[in-house]
C-alpha cells in the first residue's frame, strides 16, 4: 500500500513483513516474561476469572516429528487458549509426550541392528537404558516443534507418559481395578504382529485390500448322508483348516438342515468335527457352508464361545506351523504350508476349485506383515462387568458410566454426530487387551511364584508380602510384559495433575475444559480417557470433545510416507528447496520404483519447493479449513493467500502508523468526550468493528474457526484497508482539524482492536504490530513492556452500532463501484480523470462526492437536477444516477442497456416466483419474504430508469 500523506516511515517498524525473525524473537520472550504459566498471571483489568480454562495436549508420539494433524490442532487448542487467557480465565495449556512403546522400541532395535546388535544381546535394563539415552537425546525434539507453531503451553506442567509421578498413577490404577476384579488375565484371541512377537490395537492394524484367492474345500461326510458325500467350503486361509473344529450352516438353510448334528472328516487332518448351526452364517455367500476355526479367527472364536468348542491353535507366535498340526506341516512358515496344503488337497482330490478373489489382508502397520489372530495369555480390563461396592461407580460397568456421562450432557460432542460414533462402538464393546510383549513402557506390576499363583501390588516388596501371606515361599518373577500405551495415556486427564496424590492442580483443573482430536481415535483413547477418569476419580476428564477430521493432500488422499505426499509444516513456515525436498521424500522408502516415482510426483508439483510462508499464515490456513467434522484437503495455495494477508496487514499498520504518530492521540486518549469529530464514514468502520466481534466471538463458542478466520479476512482485507483506509486518506487530505482528528484516531482504535481479536489466531505478527500500535493508540505506555497475548479481548458494544451510517457506506460504495464500472465499459485508463454528472438527493450526493472523487478517479462532480439528453452510459444506484462525461459510442450503450434491461428482468421474474410460492411465504421467516418484497420493488425502479435511458438514446 503507497502513502501520499506522510513524509516518513513509523519508527522501528521494518518496510517487510519478514516472519522468521520476529517469530524466534517473541516466543523466547513470551516464556521468559511467564505469560503461558497458569494459576499465576492476573489480568490487566485486575481481574481473574475464578473458572479456570484447561486444555490437554493429546499427547504425540515421542518418535514422532510434526505432521499436518499436529498443525492443524495446535492451532485449534492454542488459538482458544490464548482467546481465554485475553478473556481474563485462569488458562493452562498442558503439553506433553507419549512414550509410544512399539513405535518407540522399534526405531531403538533398528539402531542397534544397525550395529549388529540385538536388544537380546544387551538384556531387558540395558536395552531400557538405550531407549532412555535415544529419548534424552533427540525425542522430545517435537516439543520443540510445538513452540514453532506458537504453541502458548504451559511448559512447566510439561509431562511424558513414563515419567514417575505418571508411572506411579499406572501402576496404582492397575492394581485398584485388579483388586476390584475388573482386570483380570486369560487366554483369549487378540491381533499378534508375529515380527514384532506382541499384541497389538486395532489401531495398529491396517486392512489392505489385495489379490489372493477363493479355494473351496471338500469335507467328506464321515458317514454320507443319502446322496451327498461332502460339505463344500470355501476359505481364503487354507493353511487355518488345520485347526478347523466344526463347519457351520444356517439353520434355517434347508439345504443342509438334515445334516446338523452329522459329523465330516477334517481333510489332511483326519479328526472327526461337527456340523452346527449359527445364524451367523450368510446363506447366499459362496456355498453357504463355512469353517468354525476359533483360535485363527474372531467371529469363529465368538461362535466357539456359543457352541462351546475347542480352540486348537496351529501356529506358534512367529507365525510357523505348531506341533498341534499333523507332523507333514510343523515348523513351516504359514504361507510355505499354505502352498504345500493346496498342493496336498489337489492331490487327493479335495479342492474343488480355486478362483482369484479380492480379499481385505490385516497388516501391522509398523511392521507390514499379516497380523494373525493368536490365541494367547494376555493382561484385560472387563469392559461389561458392574463394579463393586465401595468403587465410586457400584454396580455400574466402567462402560455404562461412559455412555451416561455423555447421555446426561456431561461431556458434549461437536459436532453432535459424533456422538452416535462414540455410543455405537461402546455398545458393542469387547474385553480391553491391555499387555503387550515389549521391554519398552510400564511394565505390568504382577509376581509370579513357583507354583503359577500371581500377585498384583504396587512394589516387588508389597507382592512379597502378598506372597508370604498366602504361604508362598521361594522366588518372586515379574510379569515380563508392559502395558499396552492407550493404558497410560488414558490416564493422562488426571496423572499429569498429581493422581493419586490430591493435589491442589487436581482439585482445580480437572475435569479440563475442551480435548481437540481427531475422529480416528474416539474409540482408543477418547472413550477410554471418560472410563478411566470416571472410575478413578469421579470426575469426566473433560467437559467438550471437538472433532475434526484428518489433514489429506489436495487430492483428498492420507497423507502418508509411502505415497510421498506428507508435508512437514516446518518445511512451510521456513521454506525448503526442491532438492532438499525430493531427498525428504524419498529416503528410508524400501522400493526403488517408488522413490523414483515420489521425486518426479514432487518435482512436478512442487518445482521449487515450498517457499517460506511463516507460522501465522500456516495457522490462518489451518483456522480457515477448520469446518466442522470435514476432512482437509491442504492446498499451499490457501497458505500464499494468508501469507498475502499477513502482508496486507503489516502494510496496513505502516500506513496507519504514519499517519497517526505525532498527532497527540495519546494525550487525548482518556479525555471525557473522545476528540475530534468523527464522519459517517468513522462511524460506519466503527459499527462494522462491532460487528465483528459479535461474529467473532460467536466463532469461538460454536468453535468454528473457519468462520473467524473468515470474518477477520473480510474486515481487514476488504472493509478496512480496501474501503476504510482509502476513505480515511480522503477525510486527512480534505476534512477540518477536527474531522481529521477523529479520522486518525478511528484508524488506530480500530487497528489496534483487530489486532488483539487476531491474535489468538496469527499471534507473532499481532505480537509484533500491536507493540508500536498500542502506543500511539493509546493503549500502552511506551515504558510498558507487556504483551498482547495479556490484554483484554475485544467484545462488541451495541451502543457503537449504527445503521445509518452502514447504510450510507453501503451507498457510497454502490456509487463508487458503479462508477468504476462505467469507467470499465468505457475503457478510461485509470489515470484519466473524468467529470462526473450525478442526479439524485443532493444533501447525499455532496457528502458523497469527495470520496466518489477520490476513489473512482474523477475530475468533478457535478449535481443536476436532470441528466443531459447525450446519450452517455448511465449507471442507476437506487434514486441515483450517474454519468460520465465523456464521448460515448451510442450503439454499444444500446447494447449495454439492453444487456441490463435483460437481467432486472430475471431478477424480478425470481422474486415474483419466490413470492408467488405459498410454501415460501408461510414457511420463510417474515423478514426473509419482506426482503425479497423490496429486491423486487427496488429491481422494478431500477428497470424504469434504465428503460427511460434506452428511450433516451433511441
Amino acid at each position: 500500500m503507497t502513502n501520499e500523506l506522510a513524509p516518513t516511515d513509523p519508527a522501528q517498524l521494518s518496510k517487510s513483513f519478514e516472519p522468521q525473525e520476529l517469530e524466534k524473537r517473541w516466543y523466547a520472550e513470551w516464556e521468559r516474561q511467564g505469560y503461558f504459566t497458569g494459576g499465576q498471571h492476573v489480568h490487566p483489568t485486575g481481574h481473574r476469572s475464578s473458572q479456570p480454562f484447561v486444555i490437554q495436549f493429546p499427547p504425540p508420539n515421542v518418535t514422532g516429528t510434526l505432521h499436518m494433524g499436529h498443525a492443524f490442532n495446535q492451532t485449534i487448542m492454542d488459538g482458544l487458549v490464548r482467546y481465554h487467557r485475553m478473556r481474563g480465565d485462569d488458562t493452562v495449556f498442558i503439553p506433553g509426550t507419549d512414550h509410544a512403546g512399539i513405535a518407540t522400541q522399534i526405531v531403538v532395535e533398528r539402531q542397534l541392528d544397525a550395529q549388529n546388535i540385538s536388544r537380546h544381546d544387551l538384556g531387558r535394563e540395558a536395552f531400557v537404558e538405550k531407549v532412555w539415552e535415544w529419548k534424552q537425546k533427540s525425542g522430545n525434539a517435537i516439543t520443540e516443534q510445538f513452540r514453532r507453531l506458537g504453541s502458548s503451553c504451559d511448559w512447566k506442567r510439561e509431562y511424558f507418559t513414563m515419567d514417575d509421578n505418571l508411572s506411579r498413577g499406572v501402576v496404582e490404577t492397575f492394581v485398584r481395578l485388579h483388586e476390584q476384579g475388573l482386570i483380570y488375565r486369560g487366554k483369549r484371541l487378540v491381533n499378534w504382529d508375529p515380527v514384532l512377537g506382541t499384541a497389538v490395537s486395532d489401531l495398529e492394524v491396517v486392512s489392505v485390500e489385495e489379490d489372493g484367492f477363493m479355494w473351496e474345500i471338500r469335507y467328506p461326510l464321515t458317514t454320507p448322508v443319502g446322496d451327498i458325500e461332502y460339505l463344500v467350503v470355501a476359505t481364503t486361509r487354507p493353511e487355518t483348516m488345520l485347526g478347523d473344529v466344526a463347519v457351520m450352516v444356517h439353520p434355517e438353510d434347508t439345504r443342509y438342515a438334515h445334516l446338523i448334528g452329522a459329523t465330516v472328516t477334517l481333510p489332511l487332518v483326519g479328526r472327526q468335527i461337527p456340523v452346527i448351526a449359527d445364524d451367523y452364517v450368510d446363506r447366499e455367500f459362496g456355498t453357504g457352508v463355512v469353517k468354525v476355526t476359533p483360535a485363527h479367527d474372531f467371529n469363529d472364536y465368538a461362535v466357539g464361545q456359543r457352541h462351546g468348542l475347542d480352540m486348537i491353535s496351529v501356529l506358534t507366535l512367529d507365525a510357523k506351523i505348531a506341533d498341534t498340526a499333523p507332523t507333514a506341516y510343523q515348523g513351516m512358515d504359514r504361507f510355505e504350508a499354505r502352498k504345500k496344503i493346496v498342493q496336498d488337497l489337489t492331490e487327493q482330490n479335495l479342492l474343488q476349485l480355486a478362483r482369484p478373489h479380492k480379499l481385505m489382508v490385516p497388516r501391522g502397520d509398523r511392521t507390514n506383515t499379516v497380523i494373525e489372530p493368536m490365541l494367547t495369555d494376555q493382561w484385560f480390563v472387563a469392559m461389561s462387568k458392574p463394579a463393586p461396592g465401595g468403587t465410586l461407580n457400584p454396580g455400574k460397568s466402567i462402560t455404562d458410566v461412559a455412555l451416561e456421562v455423555v447421555s446426561d450432557g456431561r461431556i458434549k460432542f461437536y459436532p453432535e454426530n459424533w456422538t452416535t460414533t462414540y455410543n455405537q462402538w461402546l455398545e458393542n464393546i469387547q474385553d480391553w487387551c491391555i499387555s503387550r510383549q515389549l521391554w519398552w513402557g510400564h511394565q505390568i506390576p504382577a509376581w509370579y511364584a513357583e507354583d503359577g499363583r500371581i500377585f498384583v501390588a504396587r512394589t516387588e516388596a508389597e507382592a512379597s508380602q502378598k506372597a508370604i501371606a498366602a504361604g508362598v515361599s521361594g522366588p518372586l518373577t515379574r510379569d515380563a510384559d508392559v502395558l499396552d500405551t492407550w493404558f497410560s495415556s488414558a490416564l493422562v486427564p488426571f496423572t499429569d495433575l498429581g493422581w493419586p496424590e490430591q493435589t491442589p492442580d487436581l482439585a482445580r483443573y480437572l475435569p479440563s475444559s475442551v480435548l481437540v482430536t481427531g475422529f480416528d481415535i474416539i474409540f482408543f483413547w477418547v472413550a477410554r480417557m471418560v472410563m478411566m477418569s470416571m472410575h478413578m476419580t469421579g470426575k469426566v476428564p473433560f467437559q467438550t470433545v471437538y472433532v475434526h477430521g484428518l489433514v489429506c493432500d489436495m487430492e483428498g488422499k492420507k497423507m502418508s510416507k509411502s505415497k510421498g505426499n506428507t508435508i512437514d509444516p516446518v518445511d512451510l513456515i521456513d521454506g525448503i528447496g526442491l532438492d532438499e525436498l525430493l531427498e525428504k521424500r524419498s529416503t528410508g522408502l524400501m522400493n526403488p520404483k517408488q522413490a523414483a516415482s515420489i521425486r518426479k510426483k514432487t518435482a512436478k508439483d512442487y518445482p521449487t519447493g515450498f517457499p517460506a510462508y511463516g507460522t501465522d499464515a500456516l495457522r490462518f490456513t489451518m483456522a480457515a479449513y477448520a469446518t466442522l467434522g470435514r476432512n482437509i484437503n491442504f492446498d499451499l495455495k490457501r497458505c500464499e493467500g494468508y501469507r498475502n494477508f499477513c502482508n496486507k496487514l503489516w502494510n496496513a499498520t505502516r500506513f496507519v502508523l504514519m499517519n497517526t504518530e505525532g498527532h497527540n492521540l495519546v494525550a487525548q486518549a482518556d479525555a471525557a468526550q473522545a476528540p475530534g469529530e468523527l464522519s459517517f464514514v468513522d462511524r460506519w468502520i466503527i459499527s462494522q468493528l462491532q460487528r465483528l466481534e459479535t461474529e467473532i466471538e460467536r466463532g469461538f463458542t460454536d468453535y468454528r474457526f473457519d468462520n473467524i478466520a473468515n470474518a477477520l479476512y473480510r474486515f481487514v482485507w476488504d472493509e478496512y484497508c480496501d474501503w476504510y483506509v482509502e476513505l480515511a486518506k480522503v477525510q486527512i487530505q480534505h476534512g477540518t482539524p477536527e474531522q481529521q482528528l477523529g479520522t486518525r484516531r478511528t484508524l488506530i482504535r480500530v487497528l489496534e482492536t483487530v489486532l488483539r481479536l487476531a491474535h489468538p489466531i496469527i499471534p507473532y505478527i499481532t505480537e509484533e504490530l500491536w507493540q508500536k500500535v498500542s502506543v500511539v493508540a493509546g493503549k500502552r505506555d511506551p515504558h510498558d513492556n507487556t504483551s498482547i497475548c495479556v490484554q483484554p479481548y475485544p467484545s462488541a458494544n451495541d451502543a457503537m452500532l449504527d445503521d445509518q451510517a452502514e447504510a450510507q457506506v453501503a451507498l457510497l460504495k454502490a456509487q463508487v463501484e458503479a462508477v468504476r464500472a462505467l469507467r470499465g465499459e468505457m475503457n478510461l485508463s485509470p489515470a484519466q480523470r473524468v467529470p462526473l454528472i450525478a442526479q439524485g438527493e443532493r444533501d447525499m450526493l455532496q457528502a458523497n462526492g469527495q470520496y466518489l472523487a477520490a476513489l473512482a478517479k474523477l475530475e468533478t462532480v457535478d449535481i443536476v437536477d436532470q441528466l443531459p439528453d447525450v446519450g452517455a452510459p448511465v449507471q442507476v444506484v437506487g434514486t441515483t444516477q450517474l454519468m460520465l462525461h465523456v464521448e460515448i459510442d451510442i450503439d454499444a450503450e444500446r447494447l449495454r442497456l439492453g444487456k441490463e434491461i435483460d437481467r432486472l428482468q430475471n431478477e424480478i421474474t425470481k422474486a415474483r416466483g419466490k413470492l408467488s410460492n405459498a410454501s415460501f411465504v408461510e414457511r420463510a421467516p417474515a423478514a426473509v419474504v419482506e426482503q425479497e418484497k423490496l429486491r423486487m420493488a427496488q429491481f422494478g425502479e431500477t428497470l424504469q430508469k434504465v428503460q427511460e435511458q434506452l428511450t433516451k438514446l433511441a
